[in-house]
């Protein structure tokens, strides 16, 4: 498939014109579908792991839009989001980590 970039739009070689932002939602998307399909054939849904491939996916595509020179200011909000995933990250780690050792908080017992 050959493509050509044109004014913050990739041309593809069948006439069709993408900017970034579909592309990013297209690409999003097919991860996610790929995702749930994998998970619905192994039979094994695990909300924690599905948060963490959807961050991974996240993490990636907004490396692959970035641009070098020049800071868009949707990137700013976008920014923020990940800034929230990567905490509610750490959060699953932790939980993952004290159920391996075994580990409870008190606050836990409470809830």
């Amino acid at each position: 498939m050959r493509y050509e970039f044109r004014n913050d739009a990739f041309v593809f070689s069948a006439g069709i014109l993408m900017k970034k932002q579909q592309i990013v939602i297209l690409a999003l998307t097919l991860w996610l579908i790929l995702i749930s399909l994998y998970m619905l054939m192994s039979n094994i849904f695990d909300l924690q792991f599905f948060f963490v491939l959807c961050m991974i996916g996240v993490l990636v595509i907004m490396q692959l839009i970035e641009p070098k020179y020049v800071k868009p200011g949707y990137l700013k909000y976008i920014r923020y989001l990940i800034v929230i995933g990567i905490l509610i990250f750490g959060v699953v780690v932790l939980l993952k980590v004290m159920e391996i050792l075994e580990l409870e908080f008190i606050f836990w017992k409470f809830l």
